[in-house]
């Protein structure tokens, strides 16, 4: 029997990168998976992709910052699976800039998405999950929220709340049959982080203990883990995908 037969869930961003691979391997698993992204294009190529190779998806496009379309598009979602078992807050965007430089726009877009997005998502979607006494969320945090980093104040303060949020809702929607976790990637090698010049991929892969960036694929795996039924105990953990680099 695959990990997630007749499991629902939504993977916000996950019309490409590290979301993408999300729903790849979730559809694999049995899962039906709904795709919550801006970008339509993409995001319909992932169904017609996951539809190709026999799975099941679906796509809805949400600004994951707006509370109202988030309540819509959990509804409809509802309306047409019945329910949602997991939830992936995985969207999330950068605007880095060092503190003497950053404006009050570039902090708040990041906030927005980032921090504002995942409460949102998480607030409608784990109503359903209660009411059903069953639900995982998984939260997508950074390493950069454990250590800091220059020029992202603002992407650090979201990655950071993201995982004091994590801990609150593990405590909050636990005894309700509903796991709260986050995973913490490192480098990891996006199509957009590939496009980065020779030298500062080299740079960033002589960092980590074990050489090399991370793949979409095997942060994947962490979320298939987490989503689960052999990760039933864990609640309100953040695991570090990061080769090391935080040693």
């Amino acid at each position: 029997m695959k990990r997630l037969e007749n499991k629902i869930a939504i993977i916000t961003g996950g019309a490409d990168g590290i979301g993408k691979a999300g729903v790849i391997r979730f559809a694999k698993e049995g899962a039906t998976v709904i795709i919550w992204d801006m970008n339509q294009e993409k995001g319909l190529e992932t169904v017609a992709q996951i539809e190709a190779a026999g799975g099941k998806a679906a796509f809805q496009k949400v600004n994951t910052a707006n509370f109202n379309e988030v309540e819509r598009a959990s509804q409809k979602a509802i309306e047409q699976f019945g329910r949602v078992d997991i939830l992936i807050n995985n969207a999330g965007i950068t605007r880095d800039a060092s503190l003497k430089k950053m404006t009050p726009d570039q902090w708040q877009q990041v906030i927005d998405v980032n921090l504002t997005g995942v409460f949102n998502c998480t607030k409608c979607v784990s109503e359903s999950m209660v009411d059903n006494k069953y639900g995982r969320i998984i939260n997508t945090s950074s390493v950069v929220a454990l250590y800091g980093n220059f020029g992202q104040t603002n992407y650090v303060a979201t990655k950071a709340g993201v995982i004091g949020m994590t801990k609150t809702w593990a405590r909050e929607l636990g005894r309700k049959g509903v796991t709260v976790n986050a995973i913490a990637p490192g480098f990891i090698a996006t199509e957009m982080v590939k496009k980065m010049p020779e030298n500062v991929l080299k740079a960033m892969e002589d960092k980590v203990p074990l050489g090399r960036l991370g793949l979409p694929e095997e942060i994947a795996s962490i979320y298939l883990f987490l989503a689960s039924d052999e990760a039933a105990y864990i609640n309100g953990a953040v695991i570090s995908i990061d080769g090391g680099i935080t040693i």
